[in-house]
């Protein structure tokens, strides 16, 4: 019978940080490792995996196609899945939702809530599955082109079933019925919605290269705009993460810590561009470091 170690004992013998050996484990390299609940058990005989070749008659592996390959293998503990409770428990979290970091994981990897020590709003939950699916289409898409047809079906993924769906003034996929504003200031009035995203996205589109400041620029507009009764945020913030990935740019997470200076940076673009610049280039940093045993 195979004799298992631990994670932090592998790290010690050969010599690496316990999360480069939970990356291993997760992208197949460690022969007869085990994944048992959230705790991989290693063969106490497991030899470090040796560098892994990145290049292939394709090219080097991207972001994207490992996300991909994981997303479709149903791989745990990988770059897919850590991106899926990241990037939802984050974006949620900033627009207020009350579900914690380990309730997000908990529903991600097992379909259930875990333990919760008060009441839940059952807007969150289902916010959050939403969200995760959401996270699927923006892989799956990632490829194509930014279009109408996909913003606003992200939005009829993220909303469809919660309490909002039920108003009748809510369209879910559609865009907004009544005048909002976010940040204390106007937003688009709801019949200039629909010319003003056929023009964003039609000079977005029209460029033949598209550079971080571009997609930035986007997500500014998009939220002046703020095409929805609710969702913006979260649509938005979605959409770069997929222009991200499809431009070959390193995708970012705007975490609780970065919400302020995202806030501000988003407010002051038209003046100072190097907020919200230097904001999304510190969340790259943090990505990156973050996941830098599953990154190509």
């Amino acid at each position: 019978m195979a004799e298992f170690v631990s994670v932090e004992e592998t790290a010690r013998r050969w010599g690496v940080s316990p999360r480069s050996v939970r990356g291993y484990c997760s992208q197949g390299r460690v022969p007869g490792s085990v994944l048992e609940g959230k705790t991989w058990l290693i063969p106490s005989g497991a030899e470090k995996p040796g560098r892994e070749k990145r290049h292939s008659a394709l090219g080097k592996e991207s972001i994207l196609d490992i996300l991909r390959r994981e997303k479709d293998a149903g791989m745990p503990g990988g770059l897919y899945h850590a991106c899926q409770i990241e990037l939802t428990y984050n974006s949620n979290h900033i627009e207020g939702s009350r579900l914690s970091h380990e309730q997000t994981r908990w529903i991600f990897e097992t379909k259930t809530l875990g333990a919760s020590d008060g009441s839940v709003r059952v807007d969150d939950i289902i916010e959050t599955v939403n969200h995760f699916r959401c996270v699927d289409l923006v892989i799956d898409s990632a490829g194509r082109k930014l279009t109408e047809a996909f913003i606003k079906q992200l939005h009829f993924v993220l909303k469809n079933g919660t309490s909002d769906s039920q108003k009748s003034w809510f369209k879910v996929g559609g865009y907004k019925m009544l005048s909002n504003e976010v940040g204390g200031m106007d937003t688009a009035r709801p019949e200039e919605v629909p010319s003003l995203m056929k023009a964003l996205l039609a000079g977005y589109n029209a460029k033949t290269q598209v550079s971080l400041d571009d997609i930035l620029d986007f997500h500014v507009q998009f939220e002046s705009i703020h095409p929805f009764q609710d969702g913006n945020g979260r649509v938005g913030r979605l959409i770069i993460f997929k222009e991200c990935l499809r431009h070959g740019i390193t995708p970012f997470i705007i975490t609780e810590e970065l919400k302020f200076f995202y806030y501000r940076g988003l407010k002051e673009w038209r003046n100072e561009r190097g907020y919200l610049r230097d904001t999304c280039l510190t969340a790259q940093d943090e990505f990156r470091q973050r996941f830098q045993s599953l990154l190509p």
